[in-house]
C-alpha cells in the first residue's frame, strides 16, 4: 500500500523538516496530498495570493520589500489552514538566494507550520528553466518530480495547482490530469480552488502591459473550465497572478480571480466593464482570505492601504461569497 503523507510546511531541506517519500501522481484521479478534516480549522480558512518576488531585502526596484513582509506577517497572523501561491515567489529562480530570502522573511509561517502550496511562474524559470525548476524542487522537495498537483483539504475543499508555463491546450497531459481530477471529486467537495500563474480572464490592457492580456494557453483553461463546471456538483474559483493588482470576473458560473499584490512592483490596469472590482486605489498591494462557513466560501481582499506608512493598516476592499451548488 502506498502512502502519502502531506507536507505541514513545504521549505527549504536546509531547515531539518523530515525529507519525505516523493508521491507519484496518482492515476485514478485521486487527490496528490490529503489533510484530515480532524486537522483543519472548524471555519476552514485559505489565503491565495501571488507575486511576492522574494529577492534582496534592499531591492525596492522589482519589487517592494516592506509590503511583502508586511503581507507574510499578516498571513502569519490570520493563522489559515493553508496558502495557495499562484507563481513568481522568487524574483529569478536560478538564483538559490532569492530562495533563501524566502526562507528568512517567512520564519513566522514556519514557526506556526503553516501549509504552503505554491505553483510555478516565469520567475520560477527565470535565467534557465530546466536550473530553475531543480531549485523549486529544492525549495519545496514534497513536490520534486512535479510541475503540478492537487490536495484535499479536509473533505469539503479541493486545492489544484496548475503550472501555466506548460499546456494546457486540448488534449495536454495537464489538461487530460486536470480533467481525472475533476471527475474524480467525491461527492463531499464542496468547492475546487484552482491556483495558477498566468491568469485565464484579466482586464484586457490595451496601453501598459499589454504582454500580460491572457494566453491562448490560458484561455484554453478558460474554455475547458467554461464546458466542464456546469457538470460538476463543485464551485470553482480560480486566483492567478502576473498581473501585480487585483480583478475579480465571473463567467459561465467560475469566478476568477487577480491576485498578484504580494509585494512584486505593481501595475496599474485598465479596468473593463466585465471586472467587478472597479475600486481606483492604487497600489493594490492584497492577499485574499476564504472561509467556509455553512454553505458559503466566504472571501475577502485585504489591501495593505500605505506600503510605506510606519504601522500596517489594513482595508478589507472586496468581499464576495461563493455559493455550494
Amino acid at each position: 500500500m502506498r502512502l502519502r503523507r502531506l507536507p505541514q510546511l513545504l521549505l527549504l531541506p536546509l531547515l531539518s523538516l523530515p525529507l519525505l517519500a516523493q508521491p507519484a501522481q496518482p492515476a485514478d484521479g485521486s487527490p496528490t496530498f490529503r489533510v484530515p478534516a480532524a486537522a483543519l480549522s472548524a471555519h476552514v480558512k485559505v489565503i491565495a495570493y501571488g507575486d511576492q518576488r522574494f529577492h534582496d531585502h534592499m531591492n525596492f526596484m522589482i519589487a517592494n520589500p516592506k509590503a511583502r513582509v508586511a503581507l507574510v506577517e499578516k498571513i502569519a497572523q490570520e493563522k489559515p489552514d493553508a496558502v495557495q501561491m499562484s507563481g513568481d515567489v522568487p524574483y529569478k529562480g536560478t538564483d538559490p538566494a532569492d530562495y533563501a530570502n524566502y526562507r528568512d522573511e517567512t520564519k513566522s509561517w514556519r514557526d506556526q507550520n503553516l501549509r504552503i502550496y505554491p505553483a510555478l511562474g516565469n520567475h520560477e524559470l527565470s535565467g534557465g528553466a530546466d536550473k530553475g525548476v531543480e531549485n523549486w524542487w529544492n525549495a519545496f522537495p514534497e513536490l520534486r518530480g512535479m510541475r503540478w498537483y492537487s490536495v484535499a483539504l479536509g473533505d469539503r475543499i479541493a486545492l489544484i495547482q496548475l503550472d501555466s508555463n506548460s499546456d494546457l491546450i486540448p488534449g495536454s497531459k495537464q489538461i487530460l490530469w486536470l480533467r481525472t481530477q475533476l471527475a474524480a471529486l467525491p461527492p463531499s467537495v464542496d468547492f475546487v480552488m484552482i491556483s495558477l500563474h498566468h491568469p485565464p480572464v484579466a482586464d484586457i490592457q490595451t496601453r501598459l502591459h499589454v504582454d500580460h492580456n491572457p494566453r491562448p494557453n490560458e484561455i484554453a483553461l478558460r474554455d475547458f473550465l467554461s464546458q466542464t463546471a456546469p457538470t460538476l456538483h463543485a464551485a470553482i474559483v480560480v486566483t492567478a497572478g502576473h498581473i501585480h493588482n487585483y480583478e475579480r470576473t465571473q463567467l459561465d458560473g467560475v469566478t476568477y480571480l487577480v491576485s498578484g499584490g504580494g509585494g512584486a512592483e505593481p501595475y496599474p490596469v485598465e479596468r473593463t466593464a466585465p471586472d467587478l472590482y472597479q475600486d481606483p486605489s492604487f497600489p493594490n498591494f492584497h492577499y485574499v482570505r476564504f472561509e467556509l462557513e455553512g454553505d458559503q466560501l466566504k472571501a475577502t481582499m485585504f489591501r495593505l492601504a500605505d506600503p510605506d506608512a510606519p504601522k500596517p493598516v489594513w482595508q478589507e476592499k472586496d468581499h464576495f461569497i461563493i455559493h455550494k451548488k
